[in-house]
């Protein structure tokens, strides 16, 4: 990954955003820093546009996690290119708390009812049991559960 933490075609408005990752806009956002488009009494719609590109990877999969408090994905990585998670993903988190570290060693903390778009190069640690969903590349991430799964089940031998 080039440090580039937003999609560069983005029209986000970055200037609002809860933190910086080493200079960059954060990859996730809360629910107020999504941009409101009607507001009418008994609803609210809001819309971030430009939330990532899934250009050229196919069949989105919809997938749901329940993570406890210490899970670490990162040893189940390894011996994947980099030893990262090579698939974007889209997602809400619904409870808790997980840490995305990317390939180049920059961090952020995503918390209960956050957006986030993670690029492919990313490894995450939950540090508050969490329920997150995510829209994935079928293909791509596929593969990696598929990898980890096989890291499981070489450590359960």
């Amino acid at each position: 990954m080039s440090g580039t933490r937003y999609p560069p075609h983005s029209d986000v408005d970055r200037s609002n955003r809860s933190g910086t990752t080493n200079g960059a806009a954060t990859m996730h956002v809360t629910k107020n820093d999504v941009p409101v488009k009607l507001d009418v009494p008994g609803a609210t719609a809001r819309q971030l546009t430009g939330f990532g590109d899934a250009t050229g990877y196919g069949v989105i999969g919809a997938e749901y996690f329940s993570l406890a408090t210490g899970t670490d994905i990162a040893p189940l990585l390894e011996g994947l290119e980099g030893d990262v998670c090579h698939a974007p993903h889209w997602g809400y988190l619904l409870e808790g708390a997980v840490v995305v570290t990317y390939s180049g060693g920059s961090e952020e903390t995503c918390t209960a009812s956050d957006l986030f778009y993670w690029p492919p190069g990313h490894s995450v640690r939950v540090t508050a049991d969490a329920e997150v969903i995510l829209f994935s590349p079928e293909a791509e991430h596929g593969a990696v559960i598929e990898h980890m799964g096989e890291k499981l089940a070489g450590a359960g031998s």
